[in-house]
């Protein structure tokens, strides 16, 4: 005997996370979790901050494989993996230079890979495993080049003289204030969207929001903790707070083109690696030269 529709369980409902738009004690334990590994790593050993660093890459290359996967397009895990590993080490290493060479070898090695699957697809996958080599590895190597304005020699105990590992601290602060502000002032008060057909929870009030705490936030780094002039931290704060919402809409902009909400689910609460990094990943570059050429 066929049971009838009418008499299946109804579908649990979706929960309903409100303005939020996220379930908050979950995102705030990972981040918490997340925050933990990266200070314990730079207290006891700050070349494992590296490798808490290449861990992050091959993830997100991987989330990106699967999002990529979603319109047709087919990048090759291992190599781009391996290169972005790679890149990472040499920039902490030998510095810029050296991941400059780095990465045009990973995407010449990414290229002749994908030779042995033939002509169909080349260019297509050819210029995905390009963008990934840009947007994941080459970006999160600025904090490999960030981390060794201290020197790469490999040291055991936090040094807050280390001038890396204080503009690493730096570069994480300022970027989580920037979406700790903007997310504050966006559930508040956001009434105006700032790209509502991009990311409609993102408002004007809510930038807002980041400019001014990452204002300052970048002012008390800058003088307090980098020793630096004040309107150092007011252009860091400023640039940090702007490219961070534009990583923010660049990611968010990928992910409507893919058709997909989230790159994964591997930090709960959080969604993908990926959606966490997109802020972190437009900030680097921009902290790195301003405390490079006006503070270091």
């Amino acid at each position: 005997m066929t049971t009838s529709d009418s008499s299946a369980a109804p579908a649990a409902p979706k929960k309903d996370h409100g303005r939020a738009g996220r379930d908050l004690p979950k995102a705030i334990t990972s981040a918490l979790v997340l925050v933990a590994a990266i200070l314990l790593s730079l207290f006891f050993w700050k070349t494992a901050f590296m490798g808490i660093v290449a861990v992050a890459v091959a993830v997100a290359v991987w989330e990106l494989h699967r999002g990529l996967a979603a319109k047709g397009l087919d990048i090759p895990e291992q190599p781009l993996m391996l290169g972005g590993v790679v890149m990472v080490g040499v920039a902490y290493f030998w510095g810029a230079p050296a991941l400059v060479t780095a990465t045009a070898v990973t995407a010449l090695v990414v290229m002749l890979w994908l030779l042995r699957r033939g002509v169909d697809g080349y260019v297509k996958n050819a210029t995905a495993s390009v963008f990934t080599i840009v947007y994941v590895p080459f970006l999160a190597s600025f904090v490999a080049l960030l981390l060794s304005e201290g020197g790469s020699t490999p040291a055991f105990g936090l040094d807050l003289d280390d001038a890396g590992v204080r503009g690493v601290i730096t570069f994480i602060a300022i970027t989580v204030a920037s979406d700790t502000g903007g997310y504050v002032a966006g559930v508040l008060f956001g009434k105006h969207p700032m790209a509502p057909v991009i990311s409609p929870k993102k408002s004007w009030e809510g930038f807002a929001g980041s400019v001014v705490v990452c204002i300052a936030v970048g002012v008390w780094l800058v003088t307090a903790f980098l020793g630096g002039d004040w309107w150092v931290g007011v252009l860091l704060g400023v640039i940090s707070a702007v490219m961070a919402t534009l990583g923010d809409l660049c990611e968010s902009v990928i992910k409507r083109d893919l058709g997909i909400k989230d790159m994964s689910q591997v930090i709960p609460g959080h969604g993908g690696l990926m959606d966490r990094l997109d802020s972190l990943l437009a900030t680097v570059a921009p902290i790195w030269l301003i405390l490079y050429y006006l503070v270091f």
